[in-house]
């Protein structure tokens, strides 16, 4: 005779991920891959036109990141750095168990993603504020380059440079890590940052998403933030 399912064992599709943070992730990826791609091949006669994408990408990516500070502390449960930032310890703690096979019952960021997520966010800070006085010796520069001497710019246009080696780096390793967690532990972690959802204990509590209202209005303040820095 079948055990009947126990409560514990029952799992439903929750909502773990809203919109705002959905789009963030994805729009970024877009952005990166522009990024890259209008430098590597900014060479020729369309270098111009290339660097120029390359600056628009660069608005772009600071708009996302404008977004994505504001709605780290009003966003919704899952979007709130306060929520999802432990310990280096923990999140130690919990690559030490990446190995074992287990069902995925956690809501948001586990302990290790959460310290992934915010290099992230400080290794793209650093590259937008670079970029942003930043110059290529020839008819391109930063919206913020005319603030400050050639040799400053010169500086922070190398660490440009460096930092992107950086970025693509930890963007790499973001990919690697969510394939041993498919390929090990047996977790999809993408089709939940597509769809917004995952198979949860019945018992689990649903996080609190926040009004789309406000992100429409997170959206405006970081856009104008984003042209009051981008076209002074």
């Amino acid at each position: 005779m079948a055990r009947k399912p126990t409560t514990s064992s029952i799992r439903l599709p929750m909502r773990v991920w809203d919109a705002p943070i959905r789009l963030f992730h994805w729009l970024l990826v877009v952005v990166m891959l522009v990024s890259y791609g209008s430098v590597s091949f900014a060479t020729g006669s369309m270098a111009g036109q290339l660097m120029k994408l390359h600056i628009w990408s660069g608005e772009a990516a600071l708009f996302l990141l404008t977004f994505r500070l504001i709605w780290g502390f009003i966003g919704g449960d899952t979007a709130r750095f306060a929520n999802f930032i432990r310990t280096p310890l923990e999140g130690l703690r919990h690559l030490a168990h990446v190995r074992e096979r287990s069902e995925d019952n956690q809501i948001g960021h586990n302990p290790a993603g959460g310290w992934m997520v915010m290099i992230m966010i400080g290794l793209l800070a650093v590259q937008i504020v670079t970029g942003l006085f930043a110059n290529d010796d020839g008819n391109s520069t930063g919206p913020l380059a005319r603030f400050i001497t050639k040799d400053s710019s010169d500086t922070l246009s190398a660490l440009h440079s460096v930092n992107f080696n950086f970025l693509i780096a930890a963007a790499a390793l973001h990919v690697l890590v969510i394939g041993v967690y498919a390929r090990v532990k047996g977790q999809n972690l993408v089709v939940p940052m597509i769809t917004g959802k995952k198979r949860l204990p019945a018992a689990t509590t649903a996080p609190r998403m926040a009004p789309p209202l406000l992100a429409v209005v997170v959206t405006l303040v970081a856009a104008g933030l984003t042209a009051l820095i981008a076209t002074r």
